[in-house]
């Protein structure tokens, strides 16, 4: 049910872009890395993997962004499902790969995430509520379009996560993550 949601989203956003159009990027005539230039502003999207959710990725300038999260959580710590909520800044330092047709940026950043969940203390014994609060340090590759408002990306979250009523105090997780935006200019 999950894949047949996504793959409808991914199709309304495809034809709605056919009649957009993404900013032109500046030509590097340099040689060596090339820097990223940002040629959209705000895009809002799905998220699936750490989270099931909404993604909204809001650029400052050409390389730096603010990427904010709102999901629920499945399965995690002992079968705990829930709330999460994410806000990270991003770097954009330089382009991996570069095409007329798009833009493969790396990104690295640090933020902070919250998750409210339920979860079980062993087989039958359900229902006890907990909640933490965690820094984060995505990690990840965009596949960005230049003539079309959309990106794909990909990404590993490492996340230290401290714990409010839970079996644990401290957790240290990695949670890879894929999605894909549509870009307002």
């Amino acid at each position: 049910m999950k894949v047949t949601r996504l793959f409808a989203l991914v199709l309304v956003m495809a034809v709605g872009a056919q009649n957009a159009d993404a900013r032109p990027r500046p030509r590097n005539m340099g040689s060596g890395m090339k820097d990223f230039e940002a040629n959209k502003t705000i895009g809002v999207g799905l998220e699936l993997g750490y989270h099931d959710g909404l993604t909204l990725k809001y650029f400052l300038n050409e390389s730096n962004a603010l990427d904010f999260g709102l999901g629920w959580s499945y399965g995690h710590y002992y079968g705990g499902d829930g709330l999460s909520l994410y806000g990270d800044y991003l770097w954009h330092p330089f382009v991996l790969a570069s095409a007329d047709p798009f833009e493969l940026p790396f990104y690295v950043g640090v933020g902070a995430h919250f998750w409210d969940f339920d979860y079980c203390r062993g087989r039958g014994d359900c229902g006890y509520g907990g909640s933490a609060f965690g820094v984060r340090v995505p990690i990840g590759l965009a596949f960005d379009f230049n003539n079309v408002p959309l990106d794909i990306f990909i990404q590993i979250v490492p996340t230290l996560d401290f714990f409010r009523r839970y079996d644990r105090d401290i957790y240290l997780g990695f949670w890879p993550s894929v999605g894909i935006r549509f870009w307002f200019n």
